[in-house]
């Protein structure tokens, strides 16, 4: 944002103002709206906190990037004001009209947690890791290997620089790390023609002929991301270690998926502890490569935008029982396109014989089915149809208490927040455009 305040013109609030936890600072908070360009507008407001007695610390502004006449404020408050902040929400409600949500990240009554709203807001987090990156736990297979260890901080270093819109570094594997990669690869390799699902047999020819996907060849996550986007828009991040469940759900809503870029320590090739390059490329990538399962992906992550802490296990539990160990129908047969399941030889050939317990699909019993971390899942969902499935989270999705509805604006690559007259107007005449359109094209097919 641009430092300073605009003189500005209005005297009413367009868009959703918001509260956040401000970055870095325990002694403030944080006041985003937007305000149209017309007379007296920033002055109301601005006599709305001098009325409350609240101190604003930092004030910055930029041209709105969704409206051309409007401009966004920040607004940083002293944490003492925060008794102050109801009269206040109050009044821009009362006073100037505006739609105003709460957001936090902290656990405060009837707060919605904080959410990017644009994809590059997905850098405010990325470095957020609950494990791993350059440290290792003693169990792990490479903690005594200094220079694995070492390796893995360059891995590291690279997720961390790491910022949107940039191209993924490039690395240079060595020769033990591609003979790790071309075991996993080889053993996998002979599994997924009876085990995989159809979608991901049918892209894995295109992965090698486009990505470098070879036995001796680790695939550059760049290569990989460019080829994913021009299939369904997925695109790939690089991230140092596990991301908390809000965090990594937030990423799936923008189509971007956080993949590491290490791989597994060369002495347990079919081992690892928590997710590498192997499992990302081998296990995730082909399934974001289709369009039904990209859908699919994105519409869980949607759900979790502004979703209360108790919903974020849920649907992390239901990503674990679909987009990490799902599977489907296919025919009379049963698949597995889980990449969890993909990306591991063993429990690829488990899943799909007769120990496991298998069940349809149920979002309500999935989301709260325990699971296992370290072992073979001893319950497995079976969905009808990736569209069967995206149809169900949809359904979940409304259930979910939010004062608001979401949408991904691919053009502007922004979550719109659909809480107001002028959003749903805009939506509406979208839809209808887009029924235009099919109509037209129903008659020419005829």
């Amino acid at each position: 944002m641009a430092n300073g305040v605009h003189s500005m013109n209005g005297d009413c609030l367009q868009e959703s103002s918001y509260i956040e936890e401000s970055s870095g600072l325990n002694d403030a908070i944080s006041l985003i709206f937007s305000l149209r360009e017309e007379v007296g507008a920033l002055a109301k407001v601005l006599r709305i906190f001098e009325e409350k007695e609240v101190n604003l610390t930092h004030i910055e502004s930029r041209p709105s990037r969704l409206n051309k006449d409007e401009y966004e404020f920040f607004i940083n408050l002293e944490n003492k004001s925060i008794p102050a902040l109801e009269e206040i929400i109050r009044s821009l409600r009362e006073g100037i009209g505006a739609n105003v949500h709460e957001l936090s990240r902290e656990k405060r009554k009837d707060a919605v947690p904080w959410f990017p709203r644009s994809i590059q807001e997905l850098d405010r987090f990325a470095n957020q890791i609950l494990s791993y990156g350059a440290e290792l736990d003693a169990d792990h297979p490479g903690f005594k290997d200094p220079v694995y260890r070492a390796r893995r901080k360059e891995f590291a270093d690279i997720a961390y620089n790491y910022r949107h819109g940039q191209p993924i570094p490039r690395v240079t594997y060595t020769e033990e790390e591609k003979r790790t990669w071309g075991t996993v690869f080889r053993e996998l390799k002979t599994l997924y023609p009876s085990h995989a699902c159809y979608e991901h047999n049918h892209i894995f020819p295109l992965l090698e002929k486009y990505c470098g996907y070879q036995e001796d060849n680790i695939p550059q996550l760049e290569d990989v991301s460019v080829f994913l986007k021009s299939c369904t828009g997925f695109r790939l991040r690089p991230v140092a270690g596990l991301l908390s469940s809000r965090d990594f759900l937030a990423g799936l809503a923008f189509r971007v998926f956080h993949s590491t870029q290490y791989i597994r320590h060369s002495s347990r090739p079919m081992y690892t502890p928590e997710p590498d390059v192997c499992h990302e490329l081998l296990g995730h990538v082909p399934l974001f490569a289709d369009p039904s399962f990209a859908q699919f992906s994105q519409e869980i992550g949607l759900a979790s935008l502004g979703a209360p802490d108790e919903y974020i296990e849920k649907l992390a539990t239901v990503y674990w029982f679909t987009v990490e160990f799902g599977l489907c129908k296919e025919g009379n047969a049963i698949k597995a396109y889980g990449a969890g399941l993909l990306s591991s030889f063993g429990e690829l050939q488990y899943c799909l014989s007769e120990k496991p317990t298998i069940e349809p699909l149920n979002l309500e019993k999935t989301a709260v089915q325990k699971y296992l971390v370290t072992e073979f899942q001893p319950i497995y969902y079976v969905a009808e149809s990736f569209k069967d499935a995206k149809q169900k989270i949809r359904k979940y999705a409304s259930t979910i208490p939010r004062p608001f509805s979401v949408r991904y604006n691919p053009y502007t690559e922004r979550i719109e927040v659909l809480d107001n007259v002028k959003q749903l107007k805009n939506l509406a005449d979208a839809i209808t455009n887009d029924m235009g359109l099919l109509c037209n094209a129903l008659q020419k097919v005829k």
